[in-house]
């Protein structure tokens, strides 16, 4: 039987590496059995042996149990001692056991679904619209695009300075080959917000505006027969003290009626949304009430890769959807009450941008209404210009195929027309009719 073993052995050794050969060959000598396994024609088998299940544990009732608890130390043939559960006495937060689900105090039976910074929902910006009931307008307003072809509201020299600071975000800002994409987004975004901000000696009104960041959000709502949540730590917010004026006219607001929304049946709203049942129905932007600067005006999103998971373009932008509409309509309730209003006096309206450090994206969001318990009535509006591109490629070396350069080293492909939209949502506000606002 060795002799027949080892035959194999030799026959599959150009399978194994030859000190695992060997040390079968002396096992097998030995009067030992070898771990490898072989089919009927010596070579190597795939099959694992199953691992061994562990024994039943017997109770007999009525029988109690030798152990070796009363000697203290383990002893052959005994039974191993069952001690009661030790309950501290004190509150350690390193082994906290919270207690049943039914048991917390915040408990409801109806199901919450949350929408969260890392929600990434399946179908995108219609489900966004379909959660917010809004009406999509691709493209920005005429009233934003108007600000950003008038030549009063451009930077001195601004596609060289535009593209220094692709350049330092892209090339300069490291001490190694090249920065990493985390690194070059907020490097990049906090370069042009800082480079619009430069205006503010023409555009008075920009000084009266706050940047925030790692601010908590917190909205609720119904749509139909759920409850919905956007809540948790959302992007960079600029925030204003006077709000944006609508975009939309009061004609334009009840014409919506007439539209009807998208549905995706058979696929349901809330998938990909988190569900929760130990919840507050809490309704907060994140400021106290005495904030000098209450107004949400625009929201910065990066997408980086810096956090798991990804979150694709179609995401993003639904993102940026729900995040405006959080941050409106929790200044709505916080204005009207938390009563749904089917139409507000004054609509309120949020911008958001949104970025991977190359290619943009642009929403506007009014919100007319907090009635969105059904589909009938005033609908919501939003702006969409996607897929912008701020430049074709940024090398540090060019790229060669087949001894021809594709793409030559340094920046290429710059694109004036996405820093004017960025730049127009940024002065939107500060500039009424062709007039600078004080």
């Amino acid at each position: 039987m060795i002799t027949e073993t080892a035959n194999r052995l030799k026959s599959a050794a150009p399978l194994l590496s030859q000190t695992t050969a060997l040390n079968d060959l002396r096992l097998l000598s030995h009067g030992g059995t070898s771990r490898r396994h072989f089919n009927v024609t010596g070579q190597l088998s795939a099959k694992v042996p199953p691992t061994p299940k562990p024994r039943e544990r017997v109770e007999i009732p009525g029988l109690e149990k030798i152990t070796w608890g009363e000697k203290m130390h383990y002893a052959l043939g005994l039974a191993k001692p069952v001690y009661p559960k030790w309950e501290r006495d004190y509150k350690d937060p390193r082994h906290y056991n919270s207690p049943p689900l039914q048991e917390m105090p915040l408990y409801k039976e109806q199901t919450c679904y949350v929408f969260s910074q890392r929600s990434s929902v399946l179908e995108g910006v219609r489900q966004a619209l379909w959660l917010t009931k809004a009406n999509l307008t691709a493209g920005l307003p005429p009233q934003i695009l108007s600000l950003a072809h008038d030549p009063a509201n451009q930077i001195p020299d601004q596609d060289e300075r535009v593209q220094d600071v692709i350049k330092r975000a892209r090339f300069w800002d490291t001490t190694v080959r090249r920065p990493r994409k985390p690194q070059y987004c907020h490097t990049l975004l906090n370069n042009l917000l800082h480079l619009c901000g430069s205006l503010q000696s023409t555009h008075p009104a920009l000084g009266k505006r706050m940047l925030s960041e790692n601010y908590t959000l917190c909205v609720t709502w119904e749509r139909g027969e759920d409850l919905f949540q956007v809540r948790g730590k959302n992007g960079l917010l600029l925030n204003s003290m006077a709000p944006l004026a609508p975009l939309a006219g009061k004609q334009e607001v009840q014409s919506t009626t007439e539209n009807v929304l998208e549905t995706f049946y058979p696929i349901s709203p809330a998938i990909d949304l988190q569900k929760i049942h130990a919840y507050k129905r809490d309704n907060y932007t994140g400021f106290k009430d005495d904030y000098p600067y209450p107004h949400a005006h625009t929201l910065y999103f990066l997408e980086s890769g810096e956090v798991i998971p990804r979150l694709h373009p179609p995401q993003l932008r639904a993102k940026m959807i729900m995040f405006a509409y959080g941050n409106a309509l929790a200044r709505a309730h916080r204005l009207y009450g938390p009563q749904p209003q089917s139409i507000l006096d004054h609509p309120i309206t949020v911008q958001a941008v949104g970025t991977n450090g190359r290619q943009f994206e642009f929403v506007v969001f009014q919100l007319n209404t907090t009635d969105l318990r059904d589909d009938q009535g005033i609908k919501n509006q939003v702006w969409l210009d996607e897929d912008n591109l701020l430049y074709d490629f940024a090398k540090v070396r060019p790229l060669i195929k087949k001894k021809v350069v594709k793409v030559p080293a340094g920046l290429s492909g710059y694109h004036p027309e996405t820093f004017s939209k960025f730049l127009a949502l940024y002065l939107h506000g500060a500039v009424k009719d062709g007039i600078i606002a004080e």
